[in-house]
């Protein structure tokens, strides 16, 4: 995984279809411009992370989280010297927008309005449901996702903007942008590409950076990576993902894969095969295993209960009425 201790987990738990779930200890690591199609819920434990995202930098310490709504650009670095710990869940827009429906009162397409949120009782929630998931805790790991959600959406939730009729230049960057994913193994120039679509190089790339954040270049790479996930998860071997997905070769596929996901494509798979269960040290200890994640300091700054009695603290509930009756699938049940 690198130098300095770094570690990362990165896996799926069949009774939460459609959410990813993450534990890493970064230092060195340093994230790339890219997206998720699916929401990004990152509690902090130790340390501080960096990410920029919406033209600004965004610092997150223990206790807080960073939200980050699907296909927005955004990058990841260590905030401090000993680097950053953190829990992750990445629940589908699907899954999102049900929950939205079901318990708040966000109307249109949800999301979060806010990419950082001081929240410690919701940062408990996520480091719980990583727990319940290691367990193999299928009713907890459920519901304390769903109560999570419906907390962060109440408390920082909202309608995404809709989409603007598209200006002239728009409509170049989306054509662009499909020219691209037809021809994602061998890509044309931007010379090329910008003739091709009736426009100059540099007014492509002005287009392109308005409508998706990044030049064609950078989201092509993001691209690659995302389908190569696809690929990966359907069982496809990494060497044959590189050459699928128009990387030069397997260690090509890694370097992009490691800098945008934050595990290597065949650990990632390895995790969504369930061929391993715990992340370990170069010694054979357990770095992450459930217990420890759940440790004393997370206990004293989250007062987090154990998953299986998710009582909230008297002073914020994660339903935001103070009453427990209002959650949407009841934790006692």
């Amino acid at each position: 995984m690198g130098g300095s201790g770094e570690r990362a987990r990165h896996w799926r738990y069949a009774e939460l279809p459609g959410v990813d779930l993450l534990r890493a200890r970064y230092v060195d690591k340093i994230f790339v411009r890219h997206t998720h199609e699916n929401f990004v819920i990152a509690a902090i434990a130790d340390g501080v992370e960096v990410f920029h995202h919406g033209g600004a930098d965004q610092y997150v310490g223990p206790g807080a989280l960073a939200l980050v709504n699907p296909d927005t650009p955004h990058t990841g670095r260590a905030g401090v010297p000993e680097g950053w710990r953190y829990g992750a869940v990445y629940p589908s827009p699907e899954l999102v927008a049900g929950i939205a429906a079901e318990t708040t009162t966000v109307r249109g397409t949800p999301g979060f309005t806010s990419p950082v949120l001081d929240d410690p009782y919701a940062a408990g929630l996520v480091h719980q449901v990583l727990r319940a998931a290691d367990d193999g805790n299928a009713l907890a790991a459920d519901t304390l996702l769903r109560v999570a959600v419906t907390r962060l959406l109440r408390l920082n939730g909202g309608s995404l903007p809709q989409r603007a009729v598209r200006s002239a230049g728009a409509r170049v960057a989306a054509r662009a942008r499909a020219v691209l994913e037809e021809n994602m193994a061998a890509p044309p120039a931007l010379e090329r590409l910008a003739a091709d679509l009736g426009t100059s190089p540099f007014a492509l790339l002005r287009a392109f950076r308005n409508a998706y954040g990044m030049p064609p270049h950078t989201w092509l790479t993001d691209a690659r990576v995302r389908r190569a996930r696809h690929l990966l998860d359907a069982g496809t071997a990494p060497a044959e993902v590189a050459a699928a997905v128009g990387f030069t070769d397997q260690p090509h596929l890694n370097r992009h894969f490691t800098r945008v996901v934050g595990v290597p494509p065949g650990a990632y798979q390895r995790e969504r095969r369930g061929l391993r269960k715990n992340v370990q040290d170069p010694h054979g200890n357990l770095l992450l295993p459930s217990d420890a994640w759940q440790n004393s300091k997370l206990s004293q700054t989250y007062a987090v209960t154990t998953a299986e009695n998710p009582t909230p603290p008297s002073s914020g509930t994660p339903w935001g009425s103070g009453s427990p009756s209002d959650c949407p699938v009841s934790p006692s049940g």
